[in-house]
């Protein structure tokens, strides 16, 4: 049986690999002048549980490490997914 903890770590890592997957495919559409994934959507994948994957390609791929606006919504980002998880888990264990 799985139970939510084993459910939320799929979701995160799943997350995670997509979201490592799009900073890989933003990072050589940005070198080869292609078309170029939303920084909304890199966003996104931090918000719903792919900020690990999101962090680690980041100092992979040396992508968008040193934009600090994009710094900023990064970590509020990560903070948005931390309190949301926080706030579910305080309504699972007080049900």
């Amino acid at each position: 049986m799985i139970t939510a903890i084993g459910i939320y770590l799929l979701l995160v890592a799943g997350t995670s690999a997509g979201a490592f997957l799009a900073y890989w495919l933003d990072k050589r559409l940005a070198q080869s002048g292609g078309r170029r994934i939303s920084e909304k959507n890199l966003i996104l994948f931090a918000v719903l549980g792919g900020w690990p994957g999101a962090w680690a390609a980041q100092q992979v791929f040396r992508h968008k490490t040193q934009k600090t606006s994009f710094q900023i919504k990064f970590w509020l980002a990560v903070a948005v997914h931390v309190g949301m998880v926080g706030f579910l888990a305080y309504l699972w264990w007080t049900r």
